[in-house]
Protein backbone atom coordinates (compact mmCIF):
# COMPACT_ATOMS: atom_id res chain seq x y z
CA UNK A 1 0.00 0.00 0.00
CA UNK A 2 2.99 2.57 0.74
CA UNK A 3 4.19 2.22 -2.73
CA UNK A 4 0.57 2.43 -4.00
CA UNK A 5 0.28 5.57 -2.24
CA UNK A 6 3.70 7.04 -3.00
CA UNK A 7 3.59 10.75 -3.33
CA UNK A 8 5.94 10.21 -6.51
CA UNK A 9 3.06 7.86 -8.49
CA UNK A 10 0.77 10.88 -8.19
CA UNK A 11 2.16 12.46 -11.29
CA UNK A 12 1.02 15.99 -11.55
CA UNK A 13 -1.59 16.90 -14.52
CA UNK A 14 1.48 18.88 -16.64
CA UNK A 15 2.50 15.08 -17.50
CA UNK A 16 -0.91 14.26 -19.39
CA UNK A 17 -0.75 15.31 -22.76
CA UNK A 18 -1.82 18.81 -24.46
CA UNK A 19 -5.35 17.07 -25.77
CA UNK A 20 -6.29 16.22 -22.25
CA UNK A 21 -5.40 19.62 -20.91
CA UNK A 22 -7.66 21.64 -23.71
CA UNK A 23 -10.12 19.32 -22.77
CA UNK A 24 -10.41 20.10 -19.58
CA UNK A 25 -10.17 23.85 -20.37
CA UNK A 26 -13.36 23.12 -22.95
CA UNK A 27 -15.52 22.15 -20.44
CA UNK A 28 -14.67 24.35 -17.59
CA UNK A 29 -16.02 27.19 -19.73
CA UNK A 30 -18.93 25.29 -20.92
CA UNK A 31 -19.97 24.32 -17.33
CA UNK A 32 -19.37 27.86 -16.09
CA UNK A 33 -21.53 28.85 -19.22
CA UNK A 34 -24.28 26.32 -18.38
CA UNK A 35 -24.16 26.38 -14.05
CA UNK A 36 -24.24 30.12 -14.46
CA UNK A 37 -27.95 29.46 -15.56
CA UNK A 38 -28.62 27.38 -12.81
CA UNK A 39 -29.86 29.28 -9.93
CA UNK A 40 -31.82 31.81 -12.39
CA UNK A 41 -33.96 29.37 -14.98
CA UNK A 42 -36.71 28.47 -12.46
CA UNK A 43 -37.02 31.98 -11.41
CA UNK A 44 -36.86 33.59 -15.25
CA UNK A 45 -39.74 30.37 -16.32
CA UNK A 46 -42.28 31.50 -13.10
CA UNK A 47 -41.38 35.17 -12.50
CA UNK A 48 -40.41 36.70 -15.97
CA UNK A 49 -42.13 34.42 -18.20
CA UNK A 50 -45.06 33.39 -15.98
CA UNK A 51 -44.88 29.76 -17.01
CA UNK A 52 -46.40 26.96 -13.74
CA UNK A 53 -44.29 25.63 -11.88
CA UNK A 54 -45.21 21.61 -13.39
CA UNK A 55 -43.49 23.17 -16.93
CA UNK A 56 -40.24 23.65 -15.60
CA UNK A 57 -40.05 19.26 -14.99
CA UNK A 58 -41.52 18.93 -18.69
CA UNK A 59 -38.89 21.13 -19.53
CA UNK A 60 -36.25 19.51 -18.32
CA UNK A 61 -37.54 15.79 -18.29
CA UNK A 62 -37.67 16.06 -22.59
CA UNK A 63 -34.46 17.77 -22.42
CA UNK A 64 -32.33 15.56 -20.80
CA UNK A 65 -33.87 12.36 -22.19
CA UNK A 66 -32.98 13.93 -25.84
CA UNK A 67 -29.22 14.31 -24.55
CA UNK A 68 -29.53 10.31 -22.97
CA UNK A 69 -30.70 9.19 -26.31
CA UNK A 70 -27.77 10.96 -28.59
CA UNK A 71 -24.81 9.68 -26.63
CA UNK A 72 -24.70 6.32 -27.69
CA UNK A 73 -25.91 7.44 -31.19
CA UNK A 74 -23.19 10.48 -31.81
CA UNK A 75 -20.28 7.68 -29.82
CA UNK A 76 -21.36 5.15 -32.67
CA UNK A 77 -20.93 7.31 -35.51
CA UNK A 78 -17.81 8.77 -34.02
CA UNK A 79 -16.15 5.14 -33.90
CA UNK A 80 -18.11 4.45 -37.43
CA UNK A 81 -16.68 7.53 -39.39
CA UNK A 82 -13.61 7.06 -36.68
CA UNK A 83 -13.80 10.80 -36.23
CA UNK A 84 -14.53 12.75 -32.52
CA UNK A 85 -13.44 16.21 -33.18
CA UNK A 86 -16.44 17.36 -35.94
CA UNK A 87 -18.88 15.67 -33.02
CA UNK A 88 -17.27 17.65 -30.16
CA UNK A 89 -17.31 21.29 -32.02
CA UNK A 90 -20.22 20.62 -33.24
CA UNK A 91 -21.81 20.24 -29.56
CA UNK A 92 -19.98 22.76 -28.09
CA UNK A 93 -21.41 25.08 -30.58
CA UNK A 94 -25.10 24.70 -30.17
CA UNK A 95 -25.02 24.60 -26.31
CA UNK A 96 -23.00 28.09 -26.53
CA UNK A 97 -25.74 29.51 -28.95
CA UNK A 98 -28.55 28.32 -26.70
CA UNK A 99 -27.99 30.58 -23.62
CA UNK A 100 -29.24 33.56 -25.70
CA UNK A 101 -32.19 32.03 -27.10
CA UNK A 102 -33.46 31.85 -23.64
CA UNK A 103 -33.12 35.05 -22.83
CA UNK A 104 -35.18 36.09 -25.95
CA UNK A 105 -37.78 33.81 -25.01
CA UNK A 106 -41.28 35.56 -24.64
CA UNK A 107 -43.19 31.88 -24.00
CA UNK A 108 -41.94 28.97 -22.24
CA UNK A 109 -42.64 27.27 -25.53
CA UNK A 110 -38.86 28.77 -26.43
CA UNK A 111 -37.71 27.83 -23.77
CA UNK A 112 -38.18 24.36 -24.25
CA UNK A 113 -36.53 24.57 -27.95
CA UNK A 114 -33.53 26.61 -26.46
CA UNK A 115 -32.92 23.76 -24.10
CA UNK A 116 -33.30 21.27 -26.33
CA UNK A 117 -31.12 22.41 -28.66
CA UNK A 118 -28.54 22.83 -25.39
CA UNK A 119 -28.92 19.12 -24.75
CA UNK A 120 -28.69 18.24 -28.06
CA UNK A 121 -25.41 19.71 -27.96
CA UNK A 122 -24.48 17.34 -25.29
CA UNK A 123 -25.49 14.72 -26.40
CA UNK A 124 -23.34 15.21 -29.60
CA UNK A 125 -20.46 16.10 -27.85
CA UNK A 126 -20.40 13.90 -24.75
CA UNK A 127 -19.15 10.42 -26.30
CA UNK A 128 -16.85 11.47 -28.79
CA UNK A 129 -15.30 13.68 -26.56
CA UNK A 130 -14.59 11.40 -23.86
CA UNK A 131 -13.55 8.49 -26.35
CA UNK A 132 -11.04 11.46 -27.66
CA UNK A 133 -9.98 11.68 -24.47
CA UNK A 134 -9.20 8.28 -23.90
CA UNK A 135 -7.59 8.33 -27.65
CA UNK A 136 -5.44 10.91 -26.00
CA UNK A 137 -3.62 8.99 -23.65
CA UNK A 138 -1.76 5.93 -22.33
CA UNK A 139 -3.32 3.38 -20.50
CA UNK A 140 -1.84 4.26 -17.25
CA UNK A 141 -2.50 7.22 -17.51
CA UNK A 142 -6.26 6.77 -18.30
CA UNK A 143 -7.76 7.55 -14.75
CA UNK A 144 -5.74 10.13 -13.99
CA UNK A 145 -7.08 12.10 -17.69
CA UNK A 146 -10.68 11.45 -16.50
CA UNK A 147 -9.96 12.61 -12.79
CA UNK A 148 -8.43 15.86 -14.51
CA UNK A 149 -11.20 16.56 -17.03
CA UNK A 150 -13.83 15.94 -14.34
CA UNK A 151 -12.37 17.80 -11.98
CA UNK A 152 -11.88 20.85 -14.19
CA UNK A 153 -15.21 20.47 -15.20
CA UNK A 154 -16.72 20.28 -11.78
CA UNK A 155 -14.44 23.49 -11.09
CA UNK A 156 -16.72 24.95 -13.70
CA UNK A 157 -19.82 23.89 -11.63
CA UNK A 158 -18.64 25.95 -8.77
CA UNK A 159 -17.53 29.05 -10.30
CA UNK A 160 -20.85 29.18 -12.63
CA UNK A 161 -23.44 29.46 -9.69
CA UNK A 162 -21.33 31.75 -8.00
CA UNK A 163 -21.10 34.35 -10.63
CA UNK A 164 -24.55 33.97 -11.18
CA UNK A 165 -25.19 34.93 -7.90
CA UNK A 166 -23.46 37.77 -8.23
CA UNK A 167 -24.75 38.83 -11.47
CA UNK A 168 -28.17 38.12 -10.13
CA UNK A 169 -27.46 41.37 -7.40
CA UNK A 170 -26.20 43.13 -10.25
CA UNK A 171 -29.52 42.73 -13.04
CA UNK A 172 -32.17 42.79 -10.35
CA UNK A 173 -35.17 42.83 -12.40
CA UNK A 174 -33.13 41.83 -15.72
CA UNK A 175 -32.77 38.85 -15.70
CA UNK A 176 -32.29 38.20 -19.22
CA UNK A 177 -28.99 39.66 -19.14
CA UNK A 178 -27.25 36.85 -17.35
CA UNK A 179 -28.57 34.73 -20.21
CA UNK A 180 -26.19 36.83 -22.76
CA UNK A 181 -23.36 36.74 -20.83
CA UNK A 182 -23.33 33.24 -20.26
CA UNK A 183 -22.91 32.72 -23.92
CA UNK A 184 -19.45 34.07 -23.54
CA UNK A 185 -17.67 31.02 -22.04
CA UNK A 186 -19.65 28.67 -23.67
CA UNK A 187 -17.96 30.59 -27.02
CA UNK A 188 -14.62 31.08 -26.01
CA UNK A 189 -14.91 26.84 -25.01
CA UNK A 190 -16.14 25.91 -28.24
CA UNK A 191 -13.33 27.83 -29.94
CA UNK A 192 -10.78 26.21 -27.78
CA UNK A 193 -11.98 23.08 -29.42
CA UNK A 194 -10.73 24.18 -32.68
CA UNK A 195 -7.20 23.82 -30.90
CA UNK A 196 -7.75 19.80 -30.26
CA UNK A 197 -5.49 17.62 -32.01
CA UNK A 198 -7.08 14.28 -33.59
CA UNK A 199 -5.36 11.32 -35.58
CA UNK A 200 -7.50 10.07 -38.28
CA UNK A 201 -8.38 6.67 -37.80
CA UNK A 202 -9.35 3.68 -39.44
CA UNK A 203 -12.96 2.94 -38.94
CA UNK A 204 -14.20 -0.40 -38.27
CA UNK A 205 -14.24 -2.94 -41.17
CA UNK A 206 -17.73 -2.48 -42.81
CA UNK A 207 -20.75 -5.17 -41.91
CA UNK A 208 -24.24 -5.70 -42.07
CA UNK A 209 -24.14 -5.38 -38.51
CA UNK A 210 -22.49 -2.14 -38.56
CA UNK A 211 -23.85 -0.13 -40.76
CA UNK A 212 -26.49 1.01 -38.68
CA UNK A 213 -25.28 3.00 -36.15
CA UNK A 214 -28.56 1.60 -34.12
CA UNK A 215 -27.45 -1.94 -34.11
CA UNK A 216 -24.52 -3.03 -31.99
CA UNK A 217 -22.04 -5.26 -33.33
CA UNK A 218 -21.21 -8.38 -30.31
CA UNK A 219 -17.95 -7.55 -30.66
CA UNK A 220 -18.62 -4.02 -29.08
CA UNK A 221 -19.93 -5.55 -25.93
CA UNK A 222 -17.74 -7.86 -24.75
CA UNK A 223 -19.51 -9.77 -21.61
CA UNK A 224 -17.38 -8.01 -18.86
CA UNK A 225 -18.26 -4.82 -20.29
CA UNK A 226 -22.33 -5.90 -20.11
CA UNK A 227 -21.95 -7.19 -16.87
CA UNK A 228 -20.83 -3.70 -16.00
CA UNK A 229 -23.59 -2.11 -17.83
CA UNK A 230 -26.19 -4.51 -16.22
CA UNK A 231 -24.64 -3.45 -12.42
CA UNK A 232 -24.55 0.25 -12.98
CA UNK A 233 -27.90 0.44 -14.58
CA UNK A 234 -29.62 -1.63 -11.38
CA UNK A 235 -27.93 1.79 -9.11
CA UNK A 236 -29.05 4.04 -11.84
CA UNK A 237 -32.46 3.44 -11.47
CA UNK A 238 -32.06 4.08 -7.85
CA UNK A 239 -30.08 6.97 -8.02
CA UNK A 240 -32.32 9.66 -8.46
CA UNK A 241 -31.69 13.70 -9.48
CA UNK A 242 -29.54 15.83 -6.90
CA UNK A 243 -33.01 17.82 -7.02
CA UNK A 244 -33.84 15.39 -4.19
CA UNK A 245 -30.89 16.43 -2.08
CA UNK A 246 -31.37 19.83 -2.52
CA UNK A 247 -35.07 19.59 -1.46
CA UNK A 248 -33.62 17.77 1.71
CA UNK A 249 -31.54 20.16 2.58
CA UNK A 250 -34.60 23.28 2.18
CA UNK A 251 -36.64 20.79 4.56
CA UNK A 252 -34.21 20.91 7.11
CA UNK A 253 -34.21 24.57 7.06
CA UNK A 254 -31.39 25.95 4.68
CA UNK A 255 -32.52 28.99 2.29
CA UNK A 256 -32.01 28.81 -1.17
CA UNK A 257 -28.93 30.61 -1.12
CA UNK A 258 -27.28 28.32 1.73
CA UNK A 259 -28.75 25.98 -0.54
CA UNK A 260 -26.58 27.19 -3.45
CA UNK A 261 -23.89 27.50 -1.19
CA UNK A 262 -23.78 24.22 0.20
CA UNK A 263 -24.07 22.14 -3.12
CA UNK A 264 -20.91 24.69 -4.21
CA UNK A 265 -19.35 22.60 -1.14
CA UNK A 266 -20.37 19.63 -2.56
CA UNK A 267 -18.67 20.81 -5.96
CA UNK A 268 -15.15 21.76 -4.54
CA UNK A 269 -15.15 18.27 -2.97
CA UNK A 270 -15.84 16.39 -6.01
CA UNK A 271 -13.37 19.13 -7.78
CA UNK A 272 -10.33 18.10 -5.43
CA UNK A 273 -10.93 14.65 -5.50
CA UNK A 274 -11.34 13.42 -8.76
CA UNK A 275 -8.12 13.53 -10.17
CA UNK A 276 -6.63 12.07 -6.95
CA UNK A 277 -9.41 9.13 -6.67
CA UNK A 278 -9.23 9.05 -10.98
CA UNK A 279 -5.15 8.45 -10.40
CA UNK A 280 -5.68 5.77 -7.34
CA UNK A 281 -7.26 4.07 -10.03
CA UNK A 282 -5.47 3.45 -12.78
CA UNK A 283 -2.58 2.02 -9.85
CA UNK A 284 -4.82 -0.24 -8.06
CA UNK A 285 -8.32 -1.01 -10.66
CA UNK A 286 -11.04 1.05 -11.60
CA UNK A 287 -13.18 -1.67 -9.90
CA UNK A 288 -12.25 -0.98 -6.30
CA UNK A 289 -12.29 2.71 -6.68
CA UNK A 290 -16.13 1.87 -8.07
CA UNK A 291 -17.21 -0.21 -5.30
CA UNK A 292 -15.73 1.91 -3.17
CA UNK A 293 -18.07 5.29 -4.50
CA UNK A 294 -21.05 3.15 -4.67
CA UNK A 295 -20.60 2.41 -0.81
CA UNK A 296 -20.12 5.94 0.39
CA UNK A 297 -23.65 6.73 -1.59
CA UNK A 298 -25.05 4.13 0.01
CA UNK A 299 -23.62 6.39 3.23
CA UNK A 300 -24.52 9.77 2.44
CA UNK A 301 -27.86 8.31 1.59
CA UNK A 302 -28.58 6.70 4.58
CA UNK A 303 -27.80 9.42 6.33
CA UNK A 304 -29.54 11.95 4.31
CA UNK A 305 -32.86 9.65 5.28
CA UNK A 306 -32.53 10.34 9.56
CA UNK A 307 -30.03 13.44 9.74
CA UNK A 308 -32.60 15.65 11.64
CA UNK A 309 -30.26 18.90 11.94
CA UNK A 310 -29.44 21.03 9.44
CA UNK A 311 -25.62 21.29 10.07
CA UNK A 312 -25.07 17.74 9.59
CA UNK A 313 -26.19 18.25 6.04
CA UNK A 314 -22.19 19.68 5.46
CA UNK A 315 -20.45 17.04 6.10
CA UNK A 316 -22.79 14.44 4.35
CA UNK A 317 -22.38 16.93 1.07
CA UNK A 318 -18.70 16.54 1.46
CA UNK A 319 -18.42 13.24 1.21
CA UNK A 320 -20.97 12.84 -1.03
CA UNK A 321 -18.51 15.03 -3.10
CA UNK A 322 -16.26 11.38 -3.08
CA UNK A 323 -19.16 9.20 -3.98
CA UNK A 324 -19.23 10.93 -7.83
CA UNK A 325 -15.33 11.63 -8.02
CA UNK A 326 -15.05 7.94 -7.15
CA UNK A 327 -17.58 7.02 -10.06
CA UNK A 328 -18.04 9.60 -12.47
CA UNK A 329 -14.71 9.95 -14.50
CA UNK A 330 -13.52 6.46 -12.85
CA UNK A 331 -16.72 4.72 -14.78
CA UNK A 332 -16.04 5.95 -17.95
CA UNK A 333 -12.34 4.92 -17.65
CA UNK A 334 -13.58 1.57 -16.80
CA UNK A 335 -15.42 1.66 -20.03
CA UNK A 336 -12.56 1.88 -22.31
CA UNK A 337 -11.07 -0.66 -20.60
CA UNK A 338 -13.18 -2.88 -21.41
CA UNK A 339 -13.98 -2.78 -25.09
CA UNK A 340 -11.41 -2.29 -28.08
CA UNK A 341 -10.31 0.65 -28.93
CA UNK A 342 -12.48 0.97 -31.83
CA UNK A 343 -15.72 0.72 -29.90
CA UNK A 344 -14.98 3.51 -27.05
CA UNK A 345 -17.24 6.14 -28.24
CA UNK A 346 -19.94 2.93 -28.48
CA UNK A 347 -19.15 2.33 -25.10
CA UNK A 348 -19.43 5.56 -23.36
CA UNK A 349 -22.61 6.35 -25.00
CA UNK A 350 -24.08 3.32 -24.07
CA UNK A 351 -23.16 3.99 -20.21
CA UNK A 352 -24.56 7.77 -20.71
CA UNK A 353 -27.53 6.62 -22.28
CA UNK A 354 -28.53 4.13 -19.83
CA UNK A 355 -27.28 6.14 -16.79
CA UNK A 356 -29.75 9.02 -18.33
CA UNK A 357 -32.99 7.21 -19.01
CA UNK A 358 -32.16 5.48 -15.94
CA UNK A 359 -31.79 8.30 -13.98
CA UNK A 360 -35.42 9.39 -14.76
CA UNK A 361 -37.00 6.58 -13.76
CA UNK A 362 -35.12 6.72 -10.53
CA UNK A 363 -36.34 10.28 -10.09
CA UNK A 364 -39.68 9.28 -10.86
CA UNK A 365 -39.93 6.64 -8.05
CA UNK A 366 -38.42 9.35 -5.58
CA UNK A 367 -40.92 11.67 -6.45
CA UNK A 368 -43.40 9.15 -5.15
CA UNK A 369 -41.69 7.85 -2.42
CA UNK A 370 -40.99 11.34 -1.34
CA UNK A 371 -44.75 12.47 -1.47
CA UNK A 372 -46.70 8.97 -0.37
CA UNK A 373 -43.91 7.24 2.12
CA UNK A 374 -41.75 10.64 3.39
CA UNK A 375 -38.34 11.59 2.37
CA UNK A 376 -36.47 9.02 4.79
CA UNK A 377 -38.11 6.18 1.93
CA UNK A 378 -36.28 8.15 -1.24
CA UNK A 379 -32.85 8.05 0.28
CA UNK A 380 -33.06 4.25 1.68
CA UNK A 381 -33.93 3.15 -1.90
CA UNK A 382 -31.27 5.15 -3.24
CA UNK A 383 -29.14 3.49 -0.33
CA UNK A 384 -30.26 -0.23 -1.15
CA UNK A 385 -29.83 0.18 -5.32
CA UNK A 386 -25.94 1.36 -4.38
CA UNK A 387 -25.48 -1.33 -1.76
CA UNK A 388 -26.77 -3.76 -4.05
CA UNK A 389 -24.87 -2.66 -7.07
CA UNK A 390 -21.38 -2.59 -5.46
CA UNK A 391 -21.99 -6.24 -4.28
CA UNK A 392 -22.94 -7.21 -7.85
CA UNK A 393 -20.29 -5.26 -9.20
CA UNK A 394 -17.67 -6.49 -6.41
CA UNK A 395 -18.68 -10.08 -7.41
CA UNK A 396 -18.31 -9.72 -11.09
CA UNK A 397 -14.85 -11.36 -11.18
CA UNK A 398 -11.62 -10.16 -10.09
CA UNK A 399 -10.79 -6.47 -10.16
CA UNK A 400 -8.10 -5.76 -12.96
CA UNK A 401 -5.72 -2.96 -13.83
CA UNK A 402 -6.33 -1.37 -16.96
CA UNK A 403 -5.99 -2.54 -20.40
CA UNK A 404 -3.38 -1.83 -22.50
CA UNK A 405 -5.37 -1.55 -25.77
Amino acid sequence: MKKILHPERFKLASHLPPNVIRLGWVSLLADISSEMLYPVIPIFLTTVIGAPVSVLGLIEGIAESIASLLKTYSGRLSDQKGRRKPFILAGYSLSAFAKPLIGLASGWWLVLFARSLDRIGKGLRTSPRDALLADSVRPELRGMAFGWHRGMDTLGAILGPLISLGLISIFTGHLRWIFFIAWLPGFLGALLVLRLQETLRKPPQPSPDFESPKSLPHAALPPRFRRYLFAWGLFSITNSSDLFILLRAHQLGFSTSKTILLYTFYNITYAIASPLLGQLSDRIGRKAVLVSGLLIFALVYSGLAIVTQSWQLWPLFGIYGLYIAATDGVGKAYAVDLVAPEFRGTAIGLLGTTTGLATLVASSVAGLLWTYSGSPSTFFYGAAGAALSAAILGLSGRSELPSKI
